[in-house]
Formats: C-alpha cells, sequence, structure tokens
C-alpha cells in the first residue's frame, strides 16, 4: 500500500470522533484477550480432570506452534504500523517491530481451535471473537490487516492438529 497511514485516518476517522466507540475498541481488545487467557487453562483443567488421556496434545500443539509463531516474528521484525507510518494509533502499544503475524489473534484462534474441538458451538463462537480481536488489533493501528490474517490463518491450521487426536 503507498499510504498505510491514509487508509488508517479514512478506516478510524469515525473511531475517533467518538468516545464510545473508542471505549468499545478498547474494551473489546482488552476483554477478548483475557478471556481467551482465562478460558485455556479451564479447558487444560477440564481435559485433564474428564480426559487425562488427551491432555498432552492440547498443551504441546499450542505450545509449538507459539514458539513458531514467536521465532517466525523474530526473524522477520517488521515494523508495526505506526513505526513504518506518520500514525496515531488508537491503541496504545510500545512495541517496536515483531508485528507479523500478530500473536494476539494467533492465540486467541489457536485456543479457539481447542475449544472447537471439544465443543463446536462454543468454538465458533470464540473463532468469532478471535475474528472481532483482528479487527481490533487493525483498527487499533498495531498491526497491519495481513499480520492479523496470517495470524488467525496459523491459528486455524495449527489447531487443525488436535482434530488427529
Amino acid at each position: 500500500m503507498r499510504d498505510y497511514a491514509a487508509f488508517y485516518q479514512r478506516l478510524t476517522a469515525s473511531l475517533r470522533r467518538s468516545h464510545n466507540a473508542l471505549f468499545l475498541l478498547q474494551l473489546f481488545n482488552g476483554s477478548i484477550t483475557r478471556l481467551m487467557y482465562l478460558l485455556y487453562p479451564l479447558l487444560l483443567a477440564y481435559i485433564f480432570w474428564y480426559q487425562e488421556e488427551r491432555i498432552l496434545p492440547y498443551i504441546l500443539v499450542p505450545g509449538l506452534a507459539f514458539l513458531v509463531v514467536t521465532l517466525i516474528r523474530k526473524t522477520l521484525n517488521q515494523a508495526r504500523p505506526y513505526e513504518a507510518w506518520e500514525l496515531e494509533p488508537l491503541l496504545k502499544k510500545e512495541t517496536l517491530g515483531q508485528s507479523m503475524p500478530s500473536r494476539h489473534v494467533f492465540s486467541a484462534t489457536m485456543i479457539s481451535m481447542c475449544f472447537l474441538s471439544f465443543n463446536i458451538c462454543l468454538g465458533a463462537v470464540l473463532l468469532i471473537l478471535s475474528a472481532i480481536l483482528a479487527v481490533c488489533r487493525v483498527l487499533g493501528g498495531v498491526h497491519y490487516p495481513k499480520d492479523v490474517l496470517v495470524g488467525m490463518a496459523f491459528g486455524i491450521l495449527a489447531g487443525c492438529f488436535l482434530f488427529l487426536f
């Protein structure tokens, strides 16, 4: 994109004019992230309690995939939108580089896929929340659309391995 800053300004203009919209963006970004990180240990506890023989893939697949995503981010070390362009992000973030892929979106999607392998309805709802988180990260100015799309795709792909066990 030739001028991402102009695109981002147009994309977020209505959000910038509304305190309620900004509040909702920040609320969704933080709440969905915290919800996912709360649900994952609860799922692990449930699996351990009721289906202990299935616990290992639910630890290893997300853990190894998280490690791969982290290594990719460090290797690519792509600048975040607020670093590369003159724009004021709607979400405050101090991190430099490591924009691609979005680890927040990957993690939320991976956790959603863990749930999907147990309960289709709950997993589908969590995947929708993961997509909302992806939109929040782009609107917040901390990731490019490709960052969140790759993060989500990698989470779905890695999560598919859970269906093999």
